[in-house]
This record gives C-alpha cells, sequence and structure tokens, in this order.
C-alpha cells in the first residue's frame, strides 16, 4: 500500500499497530523523501493477507489525523 503523511513522530507506530491488530504481517516498508514540506509518502508491502483484513486496517489507517490523503492499494497477484 501507499500512503502519504504527516512527518511527525510516532505516525509510523500507530500505522504499524493498525496492521498488527488487523492480523496483519509486515514484508517491508519504504519511506521515501519528502514531496511537500512536512509530508511523506510511505509504501509499505505485506504478506497475503485476506482481503476483508486488509480493507478494516486502511479503514482504520485513513482515520488518522497524521494521513494526509486516500491510502492507495496494490494488490499482487499470482498466476497459477
Amino acid at each position: 500500500m501507499r500512503l502519504h503523511a504527516l512527518d511527525t513522530p510516532g505516525v509510523l507506530a500507530d500505522i504499524t499497530r493498525i496492521l498488527s491488530q488487523a492480523g496483519i504481517n509486515i514484508d517491508a516498508i519504504l519511506q521515501k523523501p519528502a514531496h511537500k514540506v512536512g509530508q511523506v509518502p510511505i509504501i509499505i508491502l505485506t504478506l497475503p493477507v485476506v482481503e476483508s483484513q486488509m480493507n478494516l486496517a486502511i479503514a482504520q489507517i485513513e482515520q488518522l489525523t497524521a494521513i494526509t490523503d486516500k491510502v492507495v492499494r496494490i494488490r499482487l497477484d499470482e498466476l497459477a
């Protein structure tokens, strides 16, 4: 998922807490340099997860005051 957040202490902790409570395991996190002053893009890769768990987590993340835009979900589908 990709999201934009205010560059303040504790934001990443709030996001990871929400993911943990939803039973979502994180594979990798990348915080890019700020595009706008005080706002940073964050990319989070997760291990495979049930969609309803991700929907719940995204809804809670979007309610955080430090999140400045909608969370963009990028799905990874396996071809088998």
